[in-house]
């Protein structure tokens, strides 16, 4: 069963980019994220449809 929501270091290797990046686009609100406390969880739909609208020209 896949897993809702995703922490940073797996959205880092969906997207390839780097650790620094992540925690940048979830501090200003680039990518979709959820937080519990003081972490950030981003829902995997969520993820896919921001991956998603970005190849297709927006964002």
């Amino acid at each position: 069963m896949e897993r809702l929501l995703l922490k940073p270091s797996e959205v880092q290797q969906e997207l390839g980019v780097g650790r620094s990046k992540v925690y940048e686009m979830l501090a200003c609100g680039d990518l979709p994220s959820v937080r519990i406390g003081r972490l950030f969880r981003v829902s995997r739909k969520a993820l896919d449809e921001w991956i998603e609208q970005r190849q297709n020209g927006g964002g």
